[in-house]
């Protein structure tokens, strides 16, 4: 086969390391599905019941109670593409193949709290990679989202009528939640300080305002969500309440509006609009009001390649299912100006996420 001018000027290695880069992303999708064939057959969970390491013989005869010779084989092959992806650790038990939990892998036992299990399992529903598969034909048609274009419906009514997907993704948002507050309420205290009510909008069930109306007594907090999602809802806490509503038509006023993974389902107008909204809620800025934040702010600059990689990952899906965006420092900085705040304080403390604190 002749090679072009440009593979001319290639050197051998160079040209090979190009077609196993391009076969990585081709085959990327088996990363995805390996792991969620691990979560379905509960593998996770085998292992940590299991108590220690297990071996690979174990795993089959707990996996398949039917002998099926050339499916233990195969098992074998799905935990090597799994301890590859580090979310197993390969070890040895008397000279025989066995498999140890990572810290990866701990984040999808079932009864993890902070379990990421109900995240993969909605993402990789049919229903959320169909709209994949249009994308290119989306760019050149005039729908907002590839989601809806696949589905004839927008992602917010399709869950409303589909109790898997609905189930899948809210307790995918309760887990992180879960996981979210414990560590703000442990690492970010001084984000609180000073600060007597705060209201948590587009809050849910309230898992992150109960973290901190538990580890702040002193704070009068307030889940503000759309009715059908507080209806019934009570604090358990003195100090938590619930209130039906829309933040694009107001919000209870309190010193702090907390906004966690809230804004980057939105457009730059439809942002404005609800930071506008929160500004209104909340007194000057020498009285101790603002807006705090927990959203992703894209850096490119980052070296840490996988961060940004992850973060790019997360912009797009948003862009195929919703309007909303990830955003950097810069584009932050926009809507903060045109919804009329002044100064803003970013702090990473949460991984992929950071703390903006938000002043009028």
């Amino acid at each position: 086969m002749e090679l072009s001018n440009y593979g001319k000027l290639l050197s051998t290695q160079e040209l090979l390391e190009a077609q196993a880069h391009v076969w990585n992303h081709i085959f990327n999708f088996i990363n995805s599905m390996s792991l969620k064939c691990a979560v379905q057959l509960n593998i996770p969970d085998i292992i940590h019941k299991h108590g220690k390491p297990i071996k690979l013989s174990e795993l089959v005869n707990a996996l398949l109670p039917m002998n099926h010779p050339t499916k233990s084989q195969s098992i074998y092959r799905l935990m090597r593409i799994l301890v590859h992806s580090k979310f197993f650790i390969k070890v040895k038990i008397n000279d025989e193949e066995g498999y140890w939990l990572t810290p990866a892998s701990h984040l999808l036992l079932r009864d993890e709290p902070s379990s990421m299990a109900p995240f993969l399992l909605a993402m990789l529903e049919p229903v959320m990679t169909d709209p994949l598969h249009c994308l290119s034909e989306w760019f050149q048609s005039e729908h907002e989202a590839t989601f809806s274009m696949a589905h004839g419906m927008t992602f917010w009514e399709y869950a409303k009528q589909e109790p898997k997907l609905n189930h899948f993704f809210n307790e995918a948002m309760a887990s992180d939640a879960r996981l979210v507050s414990g560590i703000i309420v442990k690492d970010c205290k001084q984000v609180f300080y000073g600060i007597n009510s705060l209201v948590d909008v587009a809050g849910g069930t309230g898992t992150v305002a109960k973290a901190i109306a538990t580890a702040f007594p002193g704070i009068n907090c307030t889940v503000l969500d759309l009715p059908h999602v507080v209806a019934g809802l009570e604090g358990s806490e003195i100090n938590l309440t619930y209130v039906g509503g829309n933040m694009f038509e107001s919000i209870p006023p309190a010193d702090a509006v907390l906004l966690k993974w809230a804004l980057e389902c939105w457009n730059d107008e439809e942002c404005v609009k609800i930071l506008k909204k929160c500004k209104e809620a909340i007194p000057d800025k020498e009285k101790g009001g603002k807006v705090i934040i927990i959203d992703m702010v894209v850096d490119e600059t980052n070296v840490d390649d996988k961060a940004i990689e992850t973060q790019l990952f997360f912009d797009i899906m948003l862009m195929i299912y919703i309007t909303g965006r990830e955003r950097t420092e810069k584009e932050w900085a926009k809507l903060f100006i045109d919804a009329g705040f002044t100064t803003y304080k970013i702090t990473p403390a949460l991984g992929l996420r950071s703390v903006i604190e938000v002043f009028p």
